[in-house]
């Protein structure tokens, strides 16, 4: 596989547990008291990085840090909407549409010249 698509692979799994470290604890542990969820996000936070740290330094082979900092953010937004609609039963709004489309338009402007073959 190419640098740039484990990358990705490896930042959507660091997403997964960076959403439920972020967020899990507020329907799992909202009855326990805050310290207990700090733990138990830090832990899952480790998991996090165990995927974040390779995907960011196998990307940077390629990509720069600013190319890697706009996929992240797409990737964010692709695993929290489903997120928080379904595990958190948070209503879908149209308001994920709009930023998905700002961050699209981020996603131009960070890999234009790459896109234009300049």
């Amino acid at each position: 596989m190419k640098p740039i698509a484990i990358s990705v692979a490896l930042l959507v799994c660091s997403n997964v547990f960076m959403t439920f470290a972020w967020y899990a604890h507020l329907k799992e542990l909202n009855h326990k008291p805050w310290l207990i969820a700090v733990v138990v996000s830090w832990g899952i936070a480790l998991l996090e990085y165990c995927f974040q740290v390779p995907a960011n330094r196998i990307g940077h082979t390629e990509l720069s840090v600013g190319h890697l900092k706009i996929i992240q953010e797409v990737v964010t937004l692709t695993v929290f909407v489903p997120f928080s609609v379904w595990y958190l039963r948070e209503p879908l709004k149209l308001d994920y549409l709009w930023a998905g489309l700002c961050l699209m338009g981020a996603v131009f402007f960070m890999f234009r010249s790459k896109l234009m073959g300049a």
